[in-house]
């Protein structure tokens, strides 16, 4: 099998899922997209990916490339999904637009052995600069949509998720939070300086 990844594929939160992925396990992708995270894993780690996507136009790529996608609505149709039916649930840049982030969370732990998911940071220091001197919703490339159309709904920080986790009783088994070149701060910096310099977080969790 190729070590080789398409560039398509490069996205930073996907190569560090993939790290955390047990090989041959089965995983749900929720937010699935165009299926690339699922291809991704299917093919470095030899998965059994399932994915449900909201958009038709993702289905129908994700489909396209030969995986199991359908349609469904994180907030509502992770409800009847049996207990443990995964090894992973993975939310990839997803969790903000969900209309219920907490229910989603608590589905994804109840459905799978462990969850993972990753977020864009609202607290990173160029979100809270362009706040402070621009007075609107700030914009980044890795939020480039203006916020009128963004699907985005429930935006957070570092530590607004980290107290999340705290208050559902969660456990965070491995969290990595990224600066804006995709590097790793590092492990031991305070959660202050993560939640200050992490442009996007990835936290793998269990109940």
């Amino acid at each position: 099998m190729s070590d080789v990844i398409p560039a398509a594929e490069q996205r930073v939160d996907f190569r560090i899922i993939r790290d955390l992925v047990e090989p041959g396990t089965r995983i749900l992708d929720v937010g699935c997209g165009d299926g690339t995270l699922m291809a991704l894993l299917r093919r470095s780690l030899e998965v059994r990916a399932s994915g449900i996507e909201l958009s038709q136009k993702g289905v129908n790529d994700a489909v396209a490339k030969g995986l199991s996608v359908i349609q469904g609505n994180a907030d509502v149709d992770l409800d009847g999904y049996p207990d443990k039916s995964f090894d992973y649930v993975i939310l990839s840049q997803t969790l903000q637009a969900t209309r219920n982030p907490r229910h989603v969370l608590e589905n994804m732990l109840r459905i799978g052995e462990r969850g993972i998911v990753s977020f864009p940071n609202f607290a990173y220091w160029k979100m809270r600069l362009q706040l402070l001197t621009l007075g609107r919703m700030p914009r980044t490339e890795l939020l480039p949509e203006p916020w009128w159309r963004t699907n985005n709904i429930h935006f957070c920080t570092i530590r607004d998720f980290v107290e999340l986790c705290d208050d559902m009783g969660v456990t965070v088994e491995h969290s990595i939070a990224l600066n804006a070149w995709g590097r790793r701060i590092p492990f031991n910096a305070p959660w202050w300086f993560w939640n200050m310099f992490g442009e996007q977080a990835v936290f793998l969790l269990r109940r």
